[in-house]
């Protein structure tokens, strides 16, 4: 009986030292932008096609649609009307989660190319997109090629 009243007192001890402040908290998982993104990510390195949705194959706006679609969040299966959803958004106040639109043809003037930003780090945009040359990979923002095709970017969620 004497051991156990001394682990109770310990027990008692060490809960009440420190701080006398409540302490709150959160539930550590990831929040619905953060799994939107880990589902986008667990394609990485699959390859690209045209109309793909699978990891067997996947075009750019299928990658979206899929990694939105799997948190119960519609959007249109190609770039161009993904990119009419949601609100602008500037490039200085994009976030994680936040969708980027690119004109990659020259000869057409209309938006061909969606990306997923899955980080924004000392003022670099990176995006997770489906490429036709290298399939699903993460890019930056800064790079010459996506700088020069970047339309506009869009907040969803």
């Amino acid at each position: 009986m004497k051991k156990l009243l001394l682990i109770f007192s310990l027990l008692l001890f060490l809960t009440s030292c420190g701080s006398s402040k409540k302490t709150s908290y959160k539930n550590s998982g990831p929040n619905k932008t953060e799994r939107i993104i880990l589902q986008a990510q667990a394609f990485s390195g699959t390859k690209y096609k045209f109309g793909g949705t699978t990891s067997k194959g996947m075009d750019c706006s299928g990658l979206i649609y899929v990694a939105f679609q799997k948190e119960n969040i519609v959007l249109p299966r190609v770039s161009r009307d993904m990119a009419k959803k949601g609100k602008p958004v500037t490039k200085s106040k994009v976030k994680k989660g936040d969708l980027v639109f690119f004109r990659t043809n020259k000869s057409k003037r209309q938006i061909n190319h969606v990306g997923l930003v899955t980080a924004v780090k000392n003022g670099k945009i990176y995006f997770i997109h489906s490429t036709t040359s290298r399939g699903v990979l993460t890019s930056s923002l800064d790079e010459n090629y996506w700088k020069k095709a970047f339309v506009e970017a869009r907040r969803v969620i």
